[in-house]
């Protein structure tokens, strides 16, 4: 797929959002009002954040233009499309730039599935901050917002892998006005309305859903005559977080509290060169407002101008979204600072009608490959508090349970699903990732409906453990909920006559994962022929409960201490348990074994995990 070469010509250039002043001028454009800036390739298509942003704008009447993957060493690129009238918006992408560019292991990608050809190199390390320093050298006086996750995952002071220490904000260190968090199509319109109306960008200080900074002296002046004109909680300051892992634990905790738009109030760091404010989250899309969003004239198309093919965009060029947001809250995903804990959902008119489009698009051969969100069966769940009191500060909605306050019902989602099949050019409609399975549990009829008819032989889910002290860590269901869904599943599936299976995913090196923990997952998986290719170490990355964890060796919200694998040996002995049957991984298997007395599983017997030829090598230090 990587070097997917062009067999016909592509759409016309037109129809993209411009590239270059001749696109420009094919518009009757002299100038442009917002420029955006972005390290994926330019696909036109509503997976991707810049483009979303880029319509949105348009939509609501501005010239918008994009520059994707700017050669960064010099100015050159980033002057291409000349001065924008309003503002540059800045993002590194639809991932943060660290995670595009090196693997949990700390080495460089081989492939970047964002690029044409999925080809690497074409964006910087720390792209936000790179692209930002760039603009203010090319035009120094024109507003920089930045925003996607990226920035809006380093809005505080944050561990970063990569270096292994704690970053100041992004903001401190961007030359940026604005920073846009969550999803950003209301807090990016309002910007470009206010400019547009004759506001100064550093009088722009209300917008929710935006972080700002505010001068040290001018911080210490308002703190000290109490005359702030908002509520706010002052988190421990960079220079505390960054020697005082407690205390970074404890800011941690103050800022994912805060994280509703109904009850979340402004957040306040002081940084050594500036005081980083963030004011509570931007409101959820409505439901009309989402459907309007997915429903804008996206060609769904990577831009005619590159050779090679961006693989990314084969992945969801037959997809559909069909609602934002994620009740699941676990420890090593930050959808929950991004997206939000509560689920809009578009209506199924809506979705339907996009699945009409797709059928007359080049390549569709029938088949609608996923449909769903961050989780793909909370479709139109929601908890009665949300609209009043928003998410619950001291309870999460599924762990240890699923709340029962919460409308779990898949009603809607089947009729959305019945919806789609029933279009004649829809051979099928796949639901094969991303299944919720505790919520499917508690709804059989869903389960039916899901292996009859949207299941092609494999249901990829995500149990990534099998070990309690882990699964609980991680706030996702434990072994026996894992187990009673498999045995549903394959009920159903022997009583619709369909040989169908779970593909599982499985991770290691989680805190609170011991090699014991993995060993009992490497049991486990061998004695119920669950073995899988499907497998990652946890790579801390910015805003996860799991990444403060990881850091700081403590859960932020009991304070309690927990066991994090952190040498990069262990690392890889804990990810090797988990393909204990490749060869390769023998030696690194034998010396997890050995070092904790559970020699007994190697051998020749039929529970043994390696057979009795590994050599003994260096002992990773055990805490």
């Amino acid at each position: 797929m990587s070097g997917k070469k062009r067999k016909q010509k592509g759409p016309d250039a037109s129809k993209f959002l411009p590239m270059d002043r001749r696109e420009c001028k094919r518009r009757g454009w002299d100038e442009l009002d917002i420029i955006i800036i972005t390290g994926d390739a330019y696909v036109d298509h509503p997976g991707f954040g810049a483009t979303i942003i880029g319509r949105v704008l348009e939509d609501a009447g501005f010239k918008v233009g994009i520059i994707a993957q700017p050669k960064w060493d010099n100015t050159e690129d980033f002057m291409k499309l000349g001065r924008p009238r309003l503002f540059f918006a800045v993002t590194a992408g639809n991932t943060d730039s660290m995670v595009s560019n090196y693997t949990p292991a700390l080495k460089p990608r081989p492939k970047d599935m964002y690029s044409p050809g999925a080809q690497t190199g074409l964006r910087p390390n720390r792209a936000t901050v790179v692209y930002s320093n760039r603009l203010k050298e090319a035009y120094p006086e024109v507003p920089i917002v930045i925003g996607g996750i990226e920035a809006s995952l380093r809005r505080f002071a944050e561990y970063d892998y990569w270096s292994g220490k704690v970053r100041q904000s992004i903001l401190a260190d961007a030359p940026a006005d604005l920073l846009v968090y969550g999803m950003g199509e209301l807090q990016t319109t309002e910007i470009a309305r206010r400019l547009d109306s004759g506001e100064d960008i550093s009088d722009i200080r209300d917008i929710a859903g935006t972080a700002w900074k505010m001068e040290v002296k001018k911080w210490k002046e308002m703190k000290e005559h109490a005359d702030s004109t908002f509520p706010y909680v002052e988190l421990p300051s960079y220079k505390d977080v960054s020697s005082d892992k407690k205390l970074y634990a404890n800011a941690f905790k103050l800022m994912y509290e805060q994280q509703d738009p109904v009850r979340g109030i402004a957040l306040i760091q002081p940084h050594p060169k500036t005081t980083i404010i963030q004011n509570p989250p931007m409101r959820q899309l409505s439901q009309e407002e989402l459907d309007h969003v997915y429903e804008l004239p996206y060609t769904r198309e990577d831009h005619p101008s590159y050779r090679e093919r961006v693989p990314a965009l084969e992945t969801v060029k037959f997809s559909i979204a069909t609602h934002r947001g994620c009740f699941g809250s676990c420890s090593f995903c930050a959808i929950t600072q991004h997206q939000g804990r509560t689920i809009t959902s578009r209506s199924i008119d809506s979705i339907v009608r996009e699945a009409h489009l797709l059928t007359g698009l080049r390549g569709f051969k029938g088949n609608i490959i996923g449909v769903g969100g961050p989780s793909a069966n909370m479709y139109a769940m929601k908890c009665k508090k949300w609209e009043k009191s928003g998410t619950c500060k001291d309870k999460l909605c599924l762990y240890p349970e699923p709340c029962p306050s919460m409308d779990t019902s898949h009603k809607e989602n089947i009729e959305m699903l019945r919806r789609l099949r029933e279009i004649p050019e829809v051979k099928n409609v796949f639901v094969s990732y991303g299944v919720r399975y505790d919520l499917a549990l508690l709804d059989p009829e869903y389960v039916e409906e899901l292996c009859e008819h949207h299941v092609s032989g494999q249901l990829k889910i995500a149990p990534e453990h099998f070990s309690k002290e882990v699964t609980d860590c991680m706030k996702k269901p434990g072994r026996k909920v894992f187990e009673d869904f498999a045995e549903l599943f394959d009920r159903t599936n022997k009583k619709l006559d369909k040989d169908q299976y779970l593909v599982t995913f499985l991770m290691s090196g989680h805190p609170a994962c011991t090699m014991e923990d993995m060993i009992e997952l490497a049991q486990y998986i061998k004695e119920t022929n669950r073995y899988t290719e499907q497998v990652q170490d946890f790579t801390p990355t910015p805003m996860t409960a799991a990444t403060c964890m990881f850091h700081t060796g403590l859960d932020p919200f009991t304070d309690k201490e927990v066991y994090v694998a952190t040498s990069r040996r262990e690392k890889n002995i804990q990810r090797a348990m988990m393909h204990y049957r490749d060869p390769r991984n023998h030696s690194l298997v034998y010396e997890g074994l050995k070092n904790a007395g559970r020699e007994d599983l190697i051998g020749n017997s039929w529970n043994c995990l390696i057979p009795r030829k590994g050599k003994k090598t260096s002992s990773y230090k055990k805490r």
